[in-house]
């Protein structure tokens, strides 16, 4: 009996360290199946980024973090709190021009409150750019980059960026057929129509509910050749930001993280580093929010137009104490209270 008993104990321990070895094989055989999804992905986004369709060209290639033309001169210092500020600017840039900045926000994401926050800057909000005068705030950045215009809005609004990301329009396109390949649907108020002189901007949407791919609602979020101009091009950027955030946070969103970072990393300048990406990227799909809130600079009971000298020409007038108390209750409301 006892020969017996200890027989079946020898066979219940050899069986437990089967389905032991078992369930650490099949867990290492998923690590390493996520790792080569995830490589696969990346390789396959940047691929289509850089419109290649050879698949052997990469494997022979070293994948390299995109130089960033203006990391050395923005002075942003992470003060390593909960909350990262950064500075969101969406540029057109077309061969050798200076880039134009259509789109200027505020970005900010608090780990531990678990909110995120955007106020959109108008680009003709009229401010004070340091040592240069007075001016719409999109020229800080044709003068002197994200830098000088990290100080105008610190300057100005007392909002200090940590980081910058810059993305040219190109790159917008590029992520939408990523997490949304057979496009978003959005329901277009009105009809909208804009043909550039030189025909390198081409806009034509019907009102109604319909889906968009990239490059339509790139146009969409562009449009400004209607009585509501700037104001109505910065509410339609807002709402497809939520648009974009829900198909991220979805599992077939989540899934395709990898090929969009590879997808977007040829069109985007930033200063933060993989690390403090992959952290927030982390906490922002485990943790996500339910909503992003948004505020447009100035604000509907605090702005009025006004004629400057040329070549400045018709800005946003506002008045500037109040601009700076809007934003500072916006981002900082609770800890100021």
């Amino acid at each position: 009996m006892i020969d017996l008993s200890k027989s079946r104990r020898l066979r219940k321990q050899r069986r437990k360290k089967r389905r032991l070895k078992l369930t650490l094989g099949l867990f290492a055989l998923a690590i390493l199946i996520t790792l080569g999804y995830s490589a696969f992905e990346y390789i396959s986004g940047k691929q289509k980024a850089l419109g290649s369709s050879n698949a052997d060209a990469e494997e022979n290639q070293t994948i390299e973090v995109t130089k960033s033309k203006y990391k050395e001169s923005f002075k942003g210092v992470d003060n390593n709190d909960h909350k990262v500020n950064v500075l969101l600017l969406g540029i057109d840039q077309r061969d050798t021009e200076v880039p134009r900045t259509d789109t200027i926000m505020i970005a900010q994401y608090d780990t531990k409150a678990e909110t995120a926050k955007v106020a959109s800057l108008m680009r003709d909000t009229y401010v004070n750019i340091p040592e240069h005068g007075y001016n719409k705030i999109n020229a800080a950045f044709a003068i002197g980059g994200p830098e000088l215009l990290r100080q105008t809005i610190s300057e100005n609004f007392g909002i200090d960026l940590e980081y910058y990301s810059i993305v040219d329009f190109e790159g917008f396109t590029q992520v939408v057929d990523t997490i949304a390949p057979k496009g978003l649907d959005v329901d277009v108020k009105k009809d909208m129509y804009y043909k550039s002189a030189g025909g390198g901007t081409h806009i034509d949407l019907q009102a109604g509910e319909q889906r968009l791919s990239g490059e339509e609602l790139l146009g969409y979020v562009r449009f400004r050749s209607d009585s509501q101009g700037d104001y109505g091009r910065v509410e339609r950027q807002q709402e497809v930001m939520n648009l974009l955030k829900e198909k991220m946070i979805s599992f077939s969103g989540v899934l395709k993280a990898p090929r969009l970072i590879g997808t977007l990393q040829p069109y985007i300048d930033t200063n933060m580093g993989s690390g403090k990406i992959l952290q927030l990227g982390k906490d922002y799909l485990l943790n996500p929010v339910d909503q992003v809130e948004t505020l447009r600079i100035p604000t509907d009971d605090n702005v009025w137009n006004e004629r400057k000298d040329y070549p400045i020409g018709l800005v946003l007038a506002h008045d500037e104490v109040k601009t700076r108390e809007t934003l500072q209750d916006y981002f900082n409301g609770e800890e100021s209270s």
